[in-house]
């Protein structure tokens, strides 16, 4: 029998990649942290350094895609990002559609947050989106273990 996997989620965005990590033994995902790209570019150092700390078996990456089914502008971006995280990192990445996940992450979050501490709430709304995406996956797939 398969042991349970650690997952890491990831919401690809151009500015900020929104991270979050889930186990399949509790089914569960949670929001980690919002990462700035640095010159267009994903900040890899940092990415490096969460797989070393949490040491996944794999990655789940949300794809984008238009409320009516078509490819959204950003999926030859995601994918590209998704490809990179596999030949990085060396595991294997899954990808789910991500429809939705931040429309859902900004009315979680703004039943929690007041008004004037919304400056943040971009950062907020991208790690919450990736857990969003990776309960998404935990749930659409069988428990290993």
């Amino acid at each position: 029998m398969n042991s349970p996997r650690t997952l890491l989620g990831f919401d690809y965005g151009k500015k900020r990649i929104g991270i979050a990590v889930g186990q399949e033994i509790t089914g569960t995902a949670r929001a980690l942290v919002t990462l700035n790209n640095v010159q267009q570019q994903p900040d890899w150092d940092k990415i490096s350094a969460l797989i070393t700390e949490w040491r996944p078996q794999m990655l789940v990456v949300g794809l984008p895609v238009n409320m009516d089914g078509s490819p959204h502008d950003l999926e030859n971006s995601v994918r590209d990002f998704g490809e990179s995280l596999k030949t990085r990192y060396n595991l294997p990445v899954e990808w789910i559609d991500e429809r939705l996940s931040s429309r859902e992450a900004e009315e979680i979050l703004a039943a929690q947050i007041p008004a004037r501490h919304r400056q943040r709430e971009k950062q907020e709304i991208d790690k919450l989106a990736a857990a969003i995406i990776l309960q998404s996956w935990l749930h659409h797939h069988p428990r290993r273990g």
